[in-house]
């Protein structure tokens, strides 16, 4: 089992769960965010410098069955993301792009030892029909650590050249195994993917979901 995990699963039992959910902080969803509104966000929670060296210019519309919305920053809950997104950004039917999901904050933004934990990896897409890529990570929710403040989770999404061989592990959403000390931009730098076209992220921290999930990921 990871050692994320381990740690993780060693906090939660020496803190007592909170009474409530998170309430999260509703933002109004605004698909026509300029390129520079964007640009500030991610430097604003410096999503660049400590995922990506430069913004993307289009925005990953990503939306839940929980009926949230990703939204530049916005604050979501572990329970509201726990089923895997829908997601869509502009893009030519005829390339393929490459997804990812990523947390820089494991176990937390001022100790990120494991950074980057990877949450979800699929490559290969026609256009933005994820259901047509080929999965290398299958999708994992939020899983903050009790106590460890709010963690950002970064979508991107990178333009292929042209149909990769990708020789990574295939990892299921049963276990937490290679998924830490990921980074997106050697990932990139290796596939030649150059910079991200689009992206997103929210911020969530610590609910009572997460203890399940762990369950989930064999801890």
């Amino acid at each position: 089992m990871a050692l994320l995990i381990k740690s993780a699963i060693n906090c939660c039992r020496l803190t007592a769960r909170p009474k409530h959910l998170i309430v999260s902080q509703t933002l109004k969803f605004s698909p026509r965010l300029s390129y520079s509104t964007k640009s500030a966000a991610m430097l604003e929670h410096e999503v660049v410098p400590d995922v990506i060296a430069v913004a993307p210019s289009d925005k990953i519309e990503v939306s839940y069955p929980s009926g949230v919305v990703v939204n530049m920053g916005n604050e979501l809950t572990p329970t509201q993301v726990k089923d895997e997104p829908s997601v869509s950004w502009p893009a030519d039917p005829n390339a393929l792009y490459t997804l990812c999901m990523t947390d820089p904050d494991a176990p937390s933004r001022k100790e990120h030892t494991y950074r980057e934990w990877h949450h979800w990896l699929v490559g290969n897409i026609p256009g933005t029909d994820i259901t047509k890529g080929e999965t290398l990570s299958e999708y994992v929710g939020s899983g903050p650590p009790p106590e460890t403040g709010l963690h950002r989770y970064v979508f991107l999404a990178y333009k292929q050249p042209s149909k990769l061989n990708f020789d990574e592990p295939r990892l299921t959403n049963r276990s937490a195994e290679k998924r830490e000390k990921f980074s997106i931009a050697k990932f990139a730098l290796k596939y030649n993917l150059g910079n991200p076209v689009a992206g997103n992220f929210y911020q969530a921290q610590y609910d009572d979901y997460v203890p399940i999930l762990y369950k989930q990921l064999g801890a």
